[in-house]
Parts: structure tokens; C-alpha cells; sequence
């Protein structure tokens, strides 16, 4: 499938500030797709910019500036074909709930947040209706989510605690995928979370947005994502943008302005074009 993505952020303020330097997270990852075209505009100009690879395997862009300005927009275009991954088919994976150890590779992507015994019991719920086995699991909790829980929209902030999600029966695209991060977790599940955009044109306010799923790694499958937002397996309707642990390190521009008294404001806007 080919996408072509604009995406603009805008930020204003009330006065001229000196900006940090900032970090763009906001070129596709190659895995599994082809990067036709990409361009990432910044005003004001910064005075060096250099891409480089993060320790999760993300492309990033930094950039430097110098003076001061009222504006700070990044505007990021690409094209890409994408390509689905192989259908699941079980290797032999091992039944539920998966043992931990601190010398795991994978340890970081295992590591629960406070314990709640809420997310724990609805987890071990579902992966005994599901016979313990961890594909029918995924499957299950997939479409639990999307069944039981609204969605919503918030333009920002962080993700909502997976308790409070699984409470309110609500969230955002980022609350969904940490709720199932969360569920995979206390299974012993390794789980990240991925920023990125989807085809599907069917938000409540009309609008495109930056998207936002979960991926567990499974042995002789690797990483595969779920999109509870929508009910399936990640295909390729999506692209991927950045997959890290938890959330705060895929954020599409990383950074801070100094200045006195000053105020500011964020604006956004996603076109998306699939053919």
C-alpha cells in the first residue's frame, strides 16, 4: 500500500524565545516498508542538522539553532510503500503466563509500571478464556478493547494510567495501547509502544491523526503489532514512526524554548493520501 503523510506542527509564542536543541522523531522506520521520498522542513532554519539512529532502532533528526523566534514549525512529508507481514501461525510458542528474568535482552520491553492488581486480573482473565495460548490471547484482547472500550480523542499529553483506562471503559489511541501493553506485561509478554499513521480515515472529529498501537515480540515471529483502536493485527495500513518501551520515547519533537513570561500554543495538521 502506498501512503503518502504531511505532517505540520506549529508552535507560537507570545514572544521571541531561544529554543533547545530538539529531537524529530518523525521519518518512518524501513521495517516493513519502502521509503520512496521524505523531507523534513523546520523554520526558523536551524544552524546544524544530523540524522542519526536511536538506541531502539528509530531514524531521528536533530537540529540546532541559534537566535531567537516566535515561530517554531516542522513540517514532515514522506511517501512509502508498505508491505504486510506474514500471516500468525503458531511456532510452538509456549502457554501462559511467560517466566521473567533480569538478564532477559528483553527485560525493558517486560517491565510493569506500579502494580495494579485491576490490569492483572482482567489479563489473566482473558488468557484463560483464551486456553492460555498466546496467539488466541492477542487476538482476544484485541478485540476486547475495541469492543468494550470508547474511543476518544486528546491532542496531547501523556497516556492515561492502564487502571484508569480499563475504569473509565475509555481513552485515546496512546491509552489503548498502553492498557495493552500493560495486560501483556503482567503475562510476561514483551510489549512496546509505536507512534505512527494508519489508513483508516474514521476518527469522530474528521480529522488525521498521529496513531498509536502496541507490538509484542514473539519468538520465531519477531515483533507484531495490534491496533485495539480498530480491532486487527497491524498490516499495511499502518506505518511506523518510532517503537520504543513506553510512550515518552516516541514523541514526534523533542525539545524546549527559554524565555520570560512567555505563553505558547500548538497546532497540528495530518494529510494522508493511500492509494
Amino acid at each position: 500500500m502506498r501512503f503518502s503523510v504531511r505532517h505540520e506542527t506549529l508552535y507560537q509564542y507570545s514572544a521571541p524565545v531561544r529554543f533547545t536543541p530538539h529531537l524529530l522523531r518523525l521519518t518512518p522506520r524501513v521495517d516493513p516498508t519502502c521509503i520512496l521520498a521524505r523531507s523534513i522542513v523546520v523554520t526558523p532554519e536551524p544552524v546544524m542538522r544530523h540524522e542519526a539512529t536511536d538506541r531502539f532502532g528509530n531514524p531521528i533528526t536533530h537540529v540546532h539553532f541559534e537566535g531567537v523566534s516566535d515561530i517554531l514549525r516542522v513540517e514532515s512529508s514522506f511517501a512509502v510503500d508498505t508491505f504486510a507481514a506474514p500471516a500468525l501461525r503458531d511456532p510452538g510458542l509456549p502457554l501462559l503466563p511467560w517466566p521473567t528474568t533480569l538478564d532477559d535482552p528483553l527485560a525493558g520491553y517486560r517491565l510493569q509500571g506500579a502494580q495494579d492488581d485491576a490490569v492483572s486480573a482482567f489479563a489473566t482473565a482473558l488468557a484463560a478464556e483464551s486456553g492460555w495460548a498466546v496467539l488466541p490471547f492477542l487476538d482476544h484482547l484485541t478485540r476486547w478493547l475495541f469492543t468494550h472500550l470508547e474511543r476518544r480523542i486528546r491532542a496531547g499529553g501523556a497516556a492515561q494510567a492502564p487502571a484508569r483506562t480499563l475504569a473509565l471503559g475509555s481513552g485515546a489511541c496512546r491509552d489503548l495501547a498502553v492498557l495493552f501493553m500493560a495486560a501483556c506485561r503482567s503475562l510476561g509478554l514483551a510489549a512496546r509502544f509505536v507512534s505512527g499513521y494508519q489508513a483508516r480515515a474514521d476518527t469522530r472529529d474528521g480529522r488525521r491523526h498521529l496513531h498509536a498501537w502496541p507490538e509484542v515480540f514473539l519468538p520465531g515471529l519477531g515483533w507484531r503489532g495490534f491496533d485495539p483502536t480498530h480491532g486487527v493485527a497491524v498490516d499495511d495500513g499502518h506505518v511506523a514512526l518510532c517503537a520504543a518501551p513506553d510512550q515518552a520515547a516516541t514523541m514526534p519533537v523533542e525539545g524546549a524554548f527559554y524565555g520570560s513570561d512567555v505563553t505558547s500554543t500548538i497546532a497540528y495538521h495530518v494529510e494522508i493520501v493511500v492509494g
